[in-house]
């Protein structure tokens, strides 16, 4: 272990070895300026945290959310965000992706015109990932960044990449490995300060930005905070307020009802809304986990055509339209299939109804987790949208309330759905405690988000003594069993941490209290 101090500000306590050129990164200067924004803004994200759980218990309590009252006149009033820059009008694909350092080359050589480099769903936040992850992007803004695999294959960036986006941890994740006067930093703030401050001004010089992608937010003061943070920033380094621009992954059910406040909070700041369909799945189920009328069918048939997500998907379009900036569409989790034909065929059919979904409902743009898919995603959008967006398709007609968002999709549970969620489960977390957090599993790219639905499937079956198709009652026991005879298929030698994963797994879903996130518990076990 290394401790770096100093006392500029305040303590600040490195607890994590310093590989080769994290000292590039962990500079005395960089740590300052993270710091300083971790002791004035770290006060209100714990206050916020603990707003969401007193929401939580009133959600319990049957009180369920619906549109603020006392916002009714910004929903209602006449305003827009603030300009677009030039290389964020045209945003039709984007791609995303751990910050892993051949990902990051090949996804700004992919073709597509934004991408998301992602410190949080994709990524396994090790020390290693994290701070690589920053030297990483350093190289990849200086255009110096290069690799060369095992095979002696090489790799360097194109003269035409996409532009740049930067998604940091989300609100309720630690940095455990630096402390700031003993306690630890808050993810989001590290991630964003330690990229901001080694980026911005040569990014402004390149003829771009410090462009962001926000996750997992809950209300408009939460868009309040970041907003604040990013003008404190920039003054600090000097550069003019709105020159960071900002996506909000619109991700959770509270969310849905405050678009229209996210995006006035960030208003200089804003760039638009993102459909972050797995984590809004999720949060679905983990804020109504409680209430046995909000069980949900197998992950399979919780499509994009159910009521509540088009509802949810119509209203972020006419927000984000209303307001002229832009309304992006989500993850499609299917990757290419080399290896049979005919299912990659159908994966590949599956992306292309989904990218022409999403251009017909007025989106702006999409997400792919792969390059293989870029061109399908591209002739999708070219197809329909000729100019850089749709800001002109209003979608005047949507009217969308309450019951519309929070319509729960009948369906059955099937023996194999309930299985499926298991092994991914299990495979999932095992990836993530062994540094990889974007993990291929039948034919899915598979996320932290991905993993979560499937956990909260899982414990709220339990929880509220769910029945199967074929008339099974899903109980703990029931659970116990088959999550051993899916170990026993899966177990390998070369794989250490599928025990604990399993375990891990095991043990928050049969845990009376729900864990927020799955990713809390697992990282006490990353290094």
């Amino acid at each position: 272990m290394v401790h770096t101090e100093t006392e500029t500000c305040c303590r600040i306590e490195v607890l994590a070895s310093m590989l080769e050129r994290f000292d590039e990164v962990l500079t005395s200067d960089a740590l300052d300026f993270a710091a300083h924004l971790h002791m004035k803004f770290n006060p209100r994200r714990l206050e916020l945290l603990s707003k969401r759980s007193s929401r939580q218990k009133e959600i319990d309590d049957g009180l369920l959310p619906d549109f603020l009252p006392d916002t009714e006149h910004i929903r209602l009033g006449d305003w827009k965000v603030g300009p677009i820059p030039h290389d964020l009008m045209d945003r039709r694909v984007e791609i995303t992706g751990p910050v892993e350092r051949k990902m990051i080359i090949n996804a700004l050589n992919s073709g597509v015109k934004v991408f998301m480099a992602d410190f949080e769903d994709s990524n396994s936040p090790s020390w290693k990932n994290t701070i690589n992850g920053q030297i990483n992007l350093i190289d990849a803004v200086r255009r110096t960044i290069a690799f060369t695999n095992a095979n002696g294959k090489h790799y360097a960036l194109k003269d035409d990449t996409a532009t740049l986006m930067v998604r940091p941890r989300g609100w309720h994740l630690n940095e455990k490995h630096v402390l700031v006067n003993g306690d630890p930093f808050s993810a989001s703030i590290f991630d964003f300060a330690l990229f901001f401050y080694h980026n911005a001004s040569t990014l402004i010089a390149n003829g771009t930005g410090p462009y962001f992608y926000l996750p997992k937010l809950e209300s408009h003061l939460e868009a309040r905070l970041w907003n604040d943070i990013f003008n404190t920033a920039q003054d600090e380094l000097g550069i003019a307020r709105g020159t960071i621009k900002a996506t909000v992954l619109l991700e959770t059910i509270m969310a849905a009802f405050e678009m229209d406040e996210i995006l006035y909070e960030l208003k200089e700041h804003s760039a638009g809304l993102n459909c972050g369909r797995w984590d809004y799945i999720f949060s679905f189920i983990k804020k109504f986990r409680n209430q046995k009328d909000f069980v949900l069918p197998d992950r399979s048939v919780v499509t994009m055509d159910r009521h509540f997500l088009r509802s949810y998907v119509n209203l972020l379009v006419q927000t984000c339209h209303k307001r002229d900036v832009h309304a992006m569409g989500g993850m499609a989790a299917q990757i290419p299939i080399k290896n049979d034909p005919g299912a990659n065929n159908k994966a590949l059919s599956k992306v292309r109804e989904d990218k022409e979904r999403e251009v017909l409902a007025g989106h702006d743009g999409t997400w792919i987790a792969h390059p293989g898919l870029a061109d399908i995603a591209l002739e999708a959008f070219d197809a329909v949208m000729p100019q850089a967006n749709q800001f002109d398709i209003k979608r005047e007609e949507v009217n969308v309330t309450a019951d519309d968002l929070l319509k729960v999709p009948t369906g059955e549970i099937t023996e194999e759905g309930f299985r499926h969620n298991i092994r991914v489960g299990i495979q999932y977390l095992a990836a993530w405690l062994s540094d990889n957090g974007c993990v291929p599993l039948y034919h899915l790219m598979e996320d932290a988000a991905t993993a979560e639905i499937c956990r909260s499937q899982l414990w709220q079956w339990v929880k509220h003594s769910a029945k199967m198709n074929s008339g099974t009652t899903i109980t703990a026991d029931l659970f116990n069993e088959m999550l051993m005879e899916e170990l026993n298929q899966l177990k390998n030698p070369n794989n250490e941490k599928l025990e604990l994963a399993a375990n891990l797994f095991k043990e928050m879903v049969l845990k009376e209290e729900f864990d927020e996130f799955l990713t809390l518990p697992a990282y006490h076990h990353l290094n």
